[in-house]
């Protein structure tokens, strides 16, 4: 009986396990210990090693994974990436690759074309003429035509002989060997171990490697470039591409402390000549010396230095930081009485206060823009409590280097969460949010493009977003795309922010705030986006007719698919269906607008 119960508290224990431990951390180690020691299976918690690789220890790793049968295609670009990075950490850098390239004996790859061909001898009887002999009348035979022909060529002295003297050739058939080809290989194995190719498939294998090491180290040193940047006193500056833009020249204005300028021309005239050029027309004159001085006089008026007062130096402390607030109240209602076409009354506030602190210097090209929000509002709909209709508490920080041109290195800061508890109304008693719950942060590093005053566009292809929610008891963070078994999700990506500012008329100005996010791991194709427009429309000093709209889509956040009669789209397991969908707010009323 005693074991029975204890085995029954056990598998409890075991079950409400996730909630003990999410509500005291510190005792997950004595609980697992206590239940391992009573023969019951506790899942352990994984946690992730840090991983420390050596150089060598690193090749070896990404050579064993580059060349195992684990990938579906050999042509997977990532496949394809490990392969160029082991290359690259593998071999030597490219100078030294030329410099091999250049000076090695192309001709020691080169041999003899009778190597590619297989002899044979062959033995055959050739007719040969013997020395002449003299042939007696009585003796003498028939001499053949072709003896004939050859006596007619021969030279006069020995034609002219006695007729009992003249010389007979005789023919003789001699054995004799002739060299001749059999065949051609198609390949030759060099007996030499010195020569780098264990087969030739040509004779002239050199020339042939040679001339296409010379036609893409070619390539190569006509595709290499590189980018400086020419800068005077003033802020102008001019990018020359060296290499890759050769013969080409640019314009440039030398200036000195006296904003005197003088027009030079810089180009690249070859692979690493930078040329400077005078401007044609442009003169260089002295002063001349003058040396009949001998009636110039100095008209020199006495002046009493007692009068004088004495000038203290005015030190101007340069104002790096400028700062600025601004504080709107929102007041909506709507009253009723005998409506026949329906309606409820309705009395809503907001308050909406953003403190700016900007940061301008000029000599270290560092400016730096950063503001804080605070966006709060009620309403009260009819006979019902009063309720919360807008809550933000917002800070966005952005620091800029000067790049080139129009553009800014820039590094950016975003985080956004509320500052109350917030309901899916009517039900006012499970909250779906809190402070701190949720809460995200972006950071991002790109460029910043100002194309004038009022407009920034930041691109940032390295940037991060993480989303936070720290009670899991209370708040759901489902909804805000956080796993089930986690508390914050993380996510590589790139992320864009766009402002703009526009005055299409004098008394109205509309503003413009887009931000956009993608997962470079998890759907990218799936982008967020926040867009908010504040349309302001003056009234007098300090009375606007404000119109603010805010549009969201997450497709981390999930909300619930309702039918045309209310009720809720169950999935085939009878869970309510859950699907990411466009968030829209808008806010239209007379606002008392304090800036400070």
């Amino acid at each position: 009986m005693r074991e029975n119960l204890i085995h029954g508290i056990s598998v409890l224990v075991f079950f409400l396990m996730p909630v003990v431990v999410r509500a005291q951390e510190p005792g997950i180690v004595n609980l697992r210990d206590s239940l391992h020691k009573m023969g019951y299976y506790v899942k352990p918690v994984h946690n992730r090693d840090s991983i420390k690789f050596t150089k060598e220890e690193a090749l070896k790793f990404l050579q064993t994974k580059y060349s195992s049968g684990i990938w579906r295609s050999r042509l997977d670009p990532l496949r394809t990436a490990l392969g160029q990075l082991i290359f690259y950490a593998t071999s030597s850098p490219y100078d030294s690759l030329r410099l091999f390239l250049e000076k090695y004996p192309y001709d020691s790859l080169n041999v003899s074309p009778e190597k590619f061909l297989v002899f044979d001898t062959v033995t055959v009887k050739v007719p040969v003429l013997s020395e002449p002999q003299k042939i007696h009348p009585p003796d003498s035979l028939s001499i053949p035509d072709s003896l004939k022909a050859y006596l007619h060529d021969m030279p006069a002295d020995t034609a002219a002989l006695k007729p009992d003297e003249q010389p007979v050739m005789q023919f003789v058939l001699k054995d004799t060997s002739l060299l001749i080809v059999r065949s051609r290989l198609a390949e030759y194995y060099p007996e030499d171990r010195l020569k780098p190719f264990r087969l030739f498939y040509s004779p002239w294998s050199g020339d042939s490697i040679y001339a296409a090491v010379t036609t893409i180290t070619g390539f190569l040193r006509d595709r290499d470039s590189s980018l400086i940047v020419l800068k005077g006193k003033s802020s102008e500056e001019l990018p020359v591409w060296i290499n890759s833009r050769t013969g080409s020249l640019s314009r440039f204005w030398l200036r000195n402390e006296f904003d005197d300028s003088v027009t030079v021309w810089i180009g690249t005239l070859s692979r690493d000549t930078l040329g400077i050029f005078l401007e044609e027309g442009i003169m260089f004159r002295r002063p001349t010396k003058h040396t009949n001085i001998q009636d110039a006089r100095l008209d020199i008026n006495q002046i009493n230095s007692r009068k004088l007062l004495e000038v203290n130096k005015i030190y101007v402390k340069p104002q790096y930081w400028k700062y600025r607030s601004e504080a709107a109240f929102t007041f909506n209602q709507t009253y009723l009485t005998n409506w026949v076409k329906g309606g409820e009354n309705s009395i809503s506030t907001a308050l909406d206060i953003t403190g700016y602190a900007d940061y301008n210097n000029k000599e270290l090209k560092l400016v730096s823009n950063n503001f804080a929000r605070l966006k709060y509002g009620l309403i009260k709909p009819g006979d019902k409590h009063i309720r919360k209709n807008l809550d933000l508490l917002e800070t966005n920080s952005k620091l800029n280097h000067k790049a080139f041109g129009k553009f800014d290195f820039s590094a950016t800061m975003l985080f956004k969460t509320q500052i109350a508890k917030g309901y899916n109304y009517p039900n006012d008693s499970v909250p779906v949010s809190k402070f701190f719950n949720p809460a995200t942060l972006t950071l991002g590093f790109g460029l910043d493009y100002k194309p004038d005053k009022t407009t920034s566009i930041n691109v940032a292809p390295l940037s991060y977003k993480a989303t936070f929610v720290s009670d899991t008891a209370m708040i759901d963070q489902t909804k805000y795309g956080v796993p089930k078994d986690r508390r914050s999700m993380h996510e590589p990506g790139a992320s864009i922010q766009i402002n703009s500012e526009i005055n299409p008329f004098r008394t109205v100005n509309v503003k413009n705030r887009i931000q956009l996010f993608t997962n470079y791991i998890n759907k990218p194709q799936n982008i967020d986006i926040d867009w908010e427009m504040i349309a302001t429309f003056k009234l007098n000093w300090f009375t606007d007719l404000r119109l603010n709209t805010q549009l969201i889509f997450d497709d981390d956040t999930k909300t619930v698919i309702r039918k045309k009669d209310g009720t809720l789209e169950l999935d085939e397991f009878g869970k309510p269906k859950k699907t990411a969908r466009i968030q829209f707010k808008e806010l239209m009323g007379i606002s008392f607008v304090f800036r400070f």
